[in-house]
């Protein structure tokens, strides 16, 4: 987890809102005309949602460089809430005609006497910067970008001859956002997000047939963070020989054993589990709709009094952190389980109103064409007191699973099933042999009562999480320390 600020130095807020009023030409007044409009049909709030995003691209696949794009998106959303329903119209014209047009549009899904909005805006300061905006990877030259990848490539062919196929991308952004409310909210923020990844195949030429086995590996990191980000710890050729490593591991597993068993989890990216099968399940509108495995569970013990789980929107520069939300909200630290309590869901302002309780500031979109829903930010599990040897020393028999790929979870009953990329034997108290083909199936309310013992070796994600929902994709972070589950069902192929 990366370490606090040691500083006293305020950092300098920058004014996020003068790009939208002096670039784009939007005014106050402008604004305030939308929101009469959008409440001119009756509606209990409305809000528009200005968005301009600049990005770049970048792949290379055979040491050659097989796509690069760069571009800019513009526009706002405009909603209109009237008890449960929404009304949504978005526009990437941003004249006054067309902006007040999808206002009228949005406002078809209310009714009753019109409604005005609140005169002027609430000018509060802007929120903490949690990233650099000056310097930010989006402002590198194209070619810096373009050296990382072609570093990671041949990195991860110089690691082992036995790898025969490397892909290695990079991606930025820059966001600007401005929400404007009928409630007064009028919040801006700048958002920076840079990611680099790498996938190889390796192949092993096999015995005499020439049938050789196939094994894949990937790796990757970023953040909000600066392109100086990827030397050192974060270099491609570190995430190139992560990669690398995966696949040259899998071409020597043995197949995973079937069965209930223990289960450890490492830390950092299996937390990926925890975020599926529980986080989902704590988000407010699934709870609001009494279609969560949690609803109605606030105040009772639905885990382990190990267990502790938040949501953490504060950390400088990680992946999932936001110095406000989509709705103009700040946003913050969550408890979701407290020693293994439901302590609350995360909320965006439509399921706090409606459901009586506080906004967390949760209320993310992917952009201005869709509407905010309640989400994760940087969800985790916090230390435990154990050591991670001696939880590994614990088990007689069991899975050691240090990395996932893909996963499915069933919202209403926190039923899931996740593929360990990276898995190991534990035999008498050490891990032994690599395995392949190992799912880790169960439910997220059940699976967490097993947990009995938790690592002091809290570690997140090296910024790679994407969160798909209800067709939205947002970034998030996910974390966790080495943690123990006295029984877990695992999927494979091999003997027990």
């Amino acid at each position: 987890m990366p370490p606090p600020r040691t500083d006293k130095t305020p950092v300098a807020s920058p004014d996020h809102k003068r790009y939208f009023i002096e670039k784009l030409g939007l005014s106050e007044r402008l604004m305030e005309r939308c929101l009469g409009e959008a409440l001119s049909a009756g509606g209990d709030y409305a809000d528009l949602y200005f968005e301009s995003v600049s990005s770049t691209s970048l792949g290379i696949d055979e040491s050659l460089v097989k796509s690069a794009s760069q571009g800019i998106s513009v526009g706002c959303g405009i909603r209109v809430l009237s008890g449960e329903r929404t009304g949504y119209a978005y526009t990437d014209d941003l004249s006054s005609a067309r902006l007040l047009h999808a206002a009228r549009t949005a406002a078809l899904i209310a009714s009753g006497p019109a409604k005005e909005p609140i005169a002027g805006f609430r000018h509060t300061s802007d929120n903490p910067t949690l990233y650099p905006i000056a310097g930010a990877a989006a402002d590198a030259e194209i070619a810096a970008k373009l050296a990382l990848i072609q570093r990671a490539d041949r990195a991860a062919r110089a690691f082992d001859p036995r790898i025969t196929q490397v892909r290695a991308g990079f991606s930025d952004e820059l966001r600007r956002i401005l929400v404007a409310a009928s409630d007064g909210t009028f919040a801006s923020d700048t958002q920076p997000l840079a990611r680099l990844n790498v996938f190889v195949i390796a192949q092993d030429a096999g015995g005499n047939d020439g049938a050789g086995s196939t094994a894949r590996g990937t790796s990757g990191g970023g953040g909000r963070v600066t392109l100086d980000f990827f030397e050192g710890t974060h270099s491609p050729e570190h995430f190139a020989r992560e990669a690398a490593r995966t696949a040259i591991l899998q071409l020597d597993a043995i197949a995973a054993p079937a069965g209930e068993m223990p289960v450890v989890l490492g830390p950092g990216w299996p937390g990926v589990l925890l975020h599926e099968a529980v986080g989902h399940g704590l988000e407010a509108d699934f709870n609001r709709k009494k279609t969560s495995a949690f609803a109605g569970l606030i105040g009772q013990k639905v885990a382990s009094e190990k267990v502790t789980v938040v949501d953490n929107g504060l950390m400088p520069n990680r992946r999932g952190s936001i110095n406000m939300d989509d709705e103009g909200n700040p946003t913050q630290e969550t408890v979701l389980i407290e020693k293994g309590i439901l302590r609350g869901y995360l909320s965006d302002k439509l399921s706090s109103r409606l459901m009586g309780m506080p906004n967390t500031g949760s209320g993310r979109r992917e952009s201005y064409h869709h509407i905010p829903m309640p989400r994760m930010t940087n969800t985790y599990m916090l230390n435990g007191t154990d050591m991670p040897e001696d939880i590994i020393k614990s088990v007689q028999r069991g899975l050691y699973a240090v990395n996932f790929g893909g996963g499915q979870v069933d919202i209403t009953n926190g039923k899931f099933v996740f593929s360990a990329s990276e898995a190991y034997l534990i035999e008498d108290g050490k891990v032994t042999r690599p395995v392949k083909g190992a799912t880790l199936i169960g439910s997220g309310p059940e699976a967490l009562k097993y947990v009995s013992m938790v690592g002091n070796d809290l570690a997140l994600d090296e910024g790679i999480g994407t969160c798909g929902k209800a067709g939205q994709s947002v970034p998030v972070g996910v974390g966790m320390p080495t943690t123990k589950l006295d029984r877990m069902t695992v999927g494979g192929t091999g003997q027990q």
